[in-house]
């Protein structure tokens, strides 16, 4: 070994002799050195110098080494230390990111980790190398392989997934990286299965049928659901991939009993106990519940849509949903992913709809849920995001029920129950008319979806009187919003208020009965000034 390191002096040069090799001239002799030596000792510490040196000159040891390197994987199996040096080289030189010895080179391409790829994978034979290194049990070298293809995924991910595919046991070899007993190298191989199957069907398939729910659920649990760190979020974002736009994955999720095991996720704290929401947390829940809107995407087919409306109801899942939107403390985001989740539940199953209209919020009185949430929609201080999240929940608990449709227009008219009581109908009026514009669209976009399809709603609209002021004479909703879209100056008040009444007019209702006069009652107006401003 002194005799190696002295000739390695000899071969680099020292300041004192005044020849001091370039770079490109240092990687070169190392190349040479690591191709030519007999003794493995003298190969391994050359490929530990490349390594060295493959962070601030990879465009040198990429350029000269790369061939040497792929030969040194294939050639020096019997040696793990070797191999190692030889994986991380290579990850070096292919690394998506820059480094920061780098920073000071300008003459080094922002794209020359894909550019290494590209030469990298014109041999798919080099692939299948790294793919039998995940055999190798040795701590290191399984690591180093792992890093190195995920970095050739998120160079050439597409060229990358074909490769895998044609290889016999590619993917399953990835599988198994999921059952070793060594924490890092599972976590690793969770990064490498999320870039695997992003965006490939036929992959996604493969690993779904490899048992991946099963070992990915086994993970969430032994971290503690939502609970846990990020290693539950990554679980997710794999479960995500593995779903989103693929039919099958998703009936085979549904089949095999897996929306049942998502029940944890989503239990609300104790009110006795303050856990809080940490930042990990609120990205768990969030990766959930789009696993949750995946399964009822309204892009999904109507059969696979309405089996797991059906299966969520059943297992309680649309339960735990709703005890969220109804707890105190949600972090606002999660609030409002929720209410567009529980949105997509209910929508077009009748069963779910008369559900989410039969909760009733923890408040003082009790008010429906269906309430509560117009009133935020309505509430100009609330984040836009949150609105928009309610408006879409509303209008997939009216989509195609009839039911739901005429109790909203039944909320307008005369009722011999307690008026004191804020409705719906109270509520979308007071939006129709109020002085912010966002509340005039989101009032006017509900209101329309209790008019979609049902002539006979319309009729009971277009006979309504409303007197806006105590004292003047009633005027019909219809002539009302006709005033408004005239004296407003405002576009979206403009737009909003032509909402119903381009729904009403496409119906060419003839109503020949007699109007129905809308009084409400003052008792309690102070209240409900801010949300109906109909009297």
């Amino acid at each position: 070994m002194d005799f190696f390191k002295s000739g390695l002096k000899t071969v680099l040069g020292t300041p004192e002799s005044g020849n001091l090799p370039s770079p490109a001239e240092t990687v070169e002799r190392l190349v040479d050195r690591v191709n030519n030596s007999t003794l493995l000792e003298d190969r391994r510490d050359a490929c530990r110098a490349l390594k060295a040196m493959s962070r601030k000159y990879r465009v040198e040891v990429g350029a000269q080494g790369m061939d040497t390197l792929k030969q040194v994987l294939e050639l020096d199996r019997q040696d793990n230390e070797t191999i190692n040096y030889a994986l991380d080289t290579l990850n070096n030189v292919m690394c998506p990111a820059q480094f920061e010895e780098e920073e000071d080179n300008p003459h080094v391409p922002m794209n020359i980790g894909e550019q290494f790829t590209e030469m990298y994978i014109k041999d798919p034979q080099n692939i299948q190398v790294l793919l039998d290194l995940l055999d190798e049990y040795d701590f290191r070298v399984r690591l180093s392989a792992v890093h190195l293809l995920i970095s050739l995924l998120t160079n050439r991910a597409k060229d990358i997934q074909e490769i895998i595919l044609v290889k016999p046991m590619g993917v399953s070899k990835m599988m198994d990286l999921l059952s070793d007993t060594r924490e890092v190298i599972r976590n690793e191989a969770l990064l490498l299965l999320i870039k695997l199957t992003k965006g490939n069907a036929n992959i996604q398939k493969i690993v779904a049928f490899e048992n991946a729910f099963d070992r990915l659920f086994d993970i969430v649990s032994s971290e503690g659901y939502s609970d846990g760190g990020i290693i539950v979020e990554d679980c997710l974002l794999l479960m995500l991939n593995l779903l989103k736009n693929n039919s099958s994955n998703i009936n085979f999720f549904k089949e095999g009993s897996y929306i049942q095991k998502m029940l944890p996720m989503f239990q609300t704290p104790d009110e006795n106990e303050d856990l809080g929401w940490s930042p990990q947390k609120v990205s768990n829940v969030h990766c959930m519940l789009q696993i949750v809107r995946t399964l009822v995407s309204p892009s999904n087919s109507a059969q696979i849509i309405s089996s797991c409306q059906k299966i969520m109801k059943k297992t309680g899942l649309l339960e735990s949903l709703c005890n969220i939107l109804m707890a105190s403390g949600v972090p606002a985001d999660i609030l409002t992913e929720t209410i567009n989740t529980v949105g997509e539940v209910v929508r077009g199953d009748v069963t779910n709809q008369e559900y989410l209209g039969s909760v009733m919020a923890p408040s003082n009185p009790p008010r429906p849920a269906i309430v509560v949430l117009l009133m935020s929609m309505v509430n100009e201080k609330q984040p836009f995001s949150l609105r928009c999240a309610v408006l879409y929940c509303f209008q997939c608990y009216l989509y195609h029920n009839e039911v739901s449709q005429a109790n909203l227009v039944q909320t307008l008219l005369p009722s011999a129950t307690d008026v004191s009581s804020l409705t719906s109908g109270q509520l979308l009026c007071g939006g129709l008319f109020s002085a912010d514009a966002l509340s005039n669209w989101f009032a006017s976009a509900a209101l329309m979806r209790a008019l979609c399809d049902n002539p006979a709603q319309k009729e009971l609209l277009l006979r309504v009187l409303l007197a806006t002021n105590i004292g003047s004479t009633p005027v019909t909703l219809l002539h009302h919003c006709t005033l408004l879209l005239q004296q407003t100056t405002k576009l979206q008040s403009k737009v909003s208020e032509g909402i119903p009444l381009l729904e009403i007019g496409r119906s060419r209702v003839q109503s020949t009965k007699a109007p129905i006069r809308l009084f409400k009652s003052c008792q309690n107006c102070s209240k409900t000034s801010n949300l109906y401003s109909v009297h």
